[in-house]
């Protein structure tokens, strides 16, 4: 009996776990990040990798800047029993996942509009599957994730979490957080603490931001990738140093804290700064020089409510804007149990706005890893902001919110501008002339500090506005791409068939890789809803979205974004699986024409010439029967795959696997292909691997 309870307590706990571990991920604008129920992203909290989220410009890969949030909310004066008195605290991160101080009681996703179902060759092609739990049409934001919280601390924590997709607004996320003294310690409706007065409460924010995933090994193979080189920077502190990293000490009307990729003074093959790419890691065809780690990251108040009887801005606060070693004991082994750690993690929480911030600190040519007392951390340091102290009457509350952003150099600077550094062979003096414009390699990465402002200030825009920015016209209901003979079919539904605020549609085409550069393959006027390509190159990779474009007349308010034709975002038509013009079918099997491509296929050639681009280990079977079944041998007679070809065109796809998945070696094959009718040829191809 007493084995059947402990495993039924033990099923209890892995479902509360289970339960604490919801995510979902804000992926309608070109940056996209993940969500944890429990109230903060915290260290390898939804996989095991260290740089996770905000990811921008989220269309490429490997484009995270995350390594760790941390949410830490408290007050003093708190009796632990036996005559101590100190500070409670609930954490959830940068390490600890929070489970017996935080207890989510809502997880949603709202959405002003059903996800477009995106389908290539008939299956759902999606990037990051994400579940609408509610369907919204006067939601001024795109999405909204709900998420409320009770803390051991008796204070209820309400996070929502706005994105907008609209182009000019795309690139930031809101959170709008409310704390409220309600007394409720647990999971369950019972109050634990009625009519208690709480003082001295502080809600305090952690962000240790690594820029960027794209360059963890090829920067001094693999510190960068938590953040050691890190370099963070403060704006709206009150403070005015007469010298800083920036100079002009300009932005300093915004509440701001943000990161870049800063030196690692242990890489010296050449200047680090924007993560210049000479050793291509992930992708072993990226041997230009582009430029992979220059964004900017950051986070700003955009309202911090005075206190619960006065609902005004207070610009003391952030009280606390200050940096931390990410590796210091404070920011593990948290718990709310003990006095001793709470009072520590108390002051770290009200450490005040600290002087001088880490960037003038470190200087352009130092070592980020250094903290704010002089001692270097091999994890680097972290930006932290907190807001209090508040007293929180029983039922009182206030509302904080904040903005986090990514802005930087275009793609298509980084590949130029990296080029040129390149080229040069690392001159860090070199004028590199970019859209009429003449910077040095460095101060084109550090124009990414302007950008960020400009999001944020978008940010704070848009909420004076009331959400009420310029909008796009509403995206397709459906988009599908199918392959075909000798073309690419595309057709698309609308929410309205007569939505006057549609002027067009723009369809957009890459090829090799979703993740590459989109050209603009036409423009359709609004009663369109179908497109055939009959220019995609033949049997290679092709990649799409679709966007519906309004009237200019529409966006005119400057004070919100450029004026100009605002279109629908690519996120909510993108396709993420490859789509071909095949070859028309040969009507018999003409043992002649038929060819295998690349014959011999040699894993060192140059991929997208002698092997597809985007697409290594392809190869095509071509001018065969629209209806046959290929067989391939090994030279020995070993059956190791049968490929059913039905789809009625000229060309079959092999990506050289095994009927058990497994990739096959050197050698050579044969392939037997035959007809319903029992023709049948013999081809032999030669794979070099």
């Amino acid at each position: 009996m007493k084995l059947i309870v402990k495993y039924f307590i033990l099923f209890i706990v892995l479902l509360n776990i289970l339960e604490a571990q919801k995510v979902t991920w804000m992926s309608v604008g070109s940056l996209h990040s993940w969500y944890s129920s429990q109230g903060s992203e915290i260290e390898e909290g939804r996989i095991k990798r260290q740089q996770d989220g905000l990811q921008w410009p989220a269309i490429y890969s490997w484009q995270d800047n995350e390594a760790a949030k941390g949410f830490w909310v408290g007050f003093k004066d708190y009796d632990y029993g036996a005559g101590t008195i100190a500070p409670l605290v609930a954490h959830v991160g940068p390490r600890v996942n929070g489970i017996r101080e935080l207890f989510p009681t809502t997880f949603k996703m709202v959405s002003k509009y059903p996800a477009t179902e995106v389908f290539v060759d008939g299956n759902l092609s999606e990037g990051k599957s994400v579940e609408i739990d509610e369907v919204d049409p006067t939601l001024k934001a795109d999405r909204m994730i709900v998420n409320t919280i009770n803390t051991v601390t008796g204070i209820q924590v309400t996070r929502k979490i706005l994105q907008f997709s609209q182009q000019y607004h795309d690139n930031y996320i809101i959170y709008d957080v409310t704390l409220k003294n309600t007394g409720n310690t647990d999971a369950d409706a019972e109050i634990e603490v009625p009519n208690k007065t709480l003082s001295g409460v502080y809600a305090f924010w952690q962000f240790r931001y690594a820029v960027c995933a794209d360059t963890r090994f090829v920067i001094g193979q693999n510190p960068t990738g938590w953040g050691i080189n890190t370099m963070n920077d403060t704006r709206g502190d009150g403070a005015n140093p007469a010298s800083t990293f920036f100079p002009g000490n300009k932005n300093n009307d915004v509440r701001a804290q943000f990161s870049w990729h800063g030196k690692f003074p242990p890489f010296t093959l050449y200047d680090n700064i924007g993560g210049p790419i000479w050793t291509p890691y992930y992708d072993k065809t990226d041997t230009i020089g582009r430029l992979g780690a220059a964004q900017f990251i950051g986070n700003a108040t955009i309202f911090a409510q005075k206190s619960p009887t006065e609902n005004l801005d207070d610009i003391n606060q952030p009280s606390t804007m200050s940096y931390e070693g990410s590796d210091d004991a404070q920011m593990s082994n948290n718990d709310y149990q003990n006095p001793v750690k709470n009072s520590a993690d108390y002051v770290v929480m009200t450490r005040g706005r600290v002087s001088p911030r880490h960037a003038d600190k470190i200087g352009a040519t130092g070592d980020p890893s250094g903290g704010q007392f002089s001692v270097s951390s091999s994890g680097g340091q972290s930006n932290s902001t907190g807001f209090g102290p508040y007293t929180l009457k029983f039922g009182d509350s206030v509302r904080i919110i904040m903005v986090e952003a990514a802005s930087g150099l275009s793609r298509e600077a980084c590949v130029e501008i990296g080029r040129a550094y390149r080229n040069a062979g690392g001159s860090n003096s070199l004028l590199i002339p970019y859209n009429g414009v003449s910077k040095t390699k460095n101060d084109w990465v550090y124009t990414g500090f302007d950008s960020l402002f400009q999001t944020f200030r978008r940010a704070i825009a848009n909420y004076k506005s009331g959400y009420s920015i310029p909008l796009p016209p509403t995206q397709p209901k459906n988009f599908e791409v199918n392959s075909g003979a000798n073309k690419i079919y595309l057709k698309w539904l609308m929410f309205s068939d007569n939505d006057p605020t549609i002027k067009g549609f723009n369809i957009y085409r890459a090829i090799g890789r979703y993740d590459s550069t989109y050209r603009l393959l036409t423009s359709l006027p609004p009663s369109a809803r179908n497109f055939i390509d009959s220019t995609a190159a033949m049997n290679v990779a092709h990649y799409y979205f679709i966007s519906s474009y309004g009237d200019a007349a529409d966006n005119n308010n400057t004070l919100l974004n450029p004026a100009g034709v605002l279109g629908s975002s690519r996120y909510w038509t993108q396709t993420y699986d490859p789509v071909y013009r095949r070859q028309g079918a040969s009507l018999t099997l003409n043992k002649d024409q038929i060819r295998i491509v690349p014959n011999p296929y040699n894993i060192s050639a140059a991929s997208g010439s002698l092997r597809y681009s985007g697409e290594d280990d392809k190869i095509t079977f071509q001018n065969i029967p629209g209806l046959c079944t290929i067989r391939i041998f090994s030279e020995l007679g070993e059956l190791i795959q049968t490929i059913n070809h039905i789809d009625g065109t000229g060309t079959q796809d092999w990506k050289q696997e095994t009927s058990s998945k497994q990739i096959i070696v050197s050698g050579v094959y044969i392939a037997v292909i035959e007809t319903p009718e029992g023709d049948r040829t013999l081809k032999k191809f030669v794979v070099i691997r």
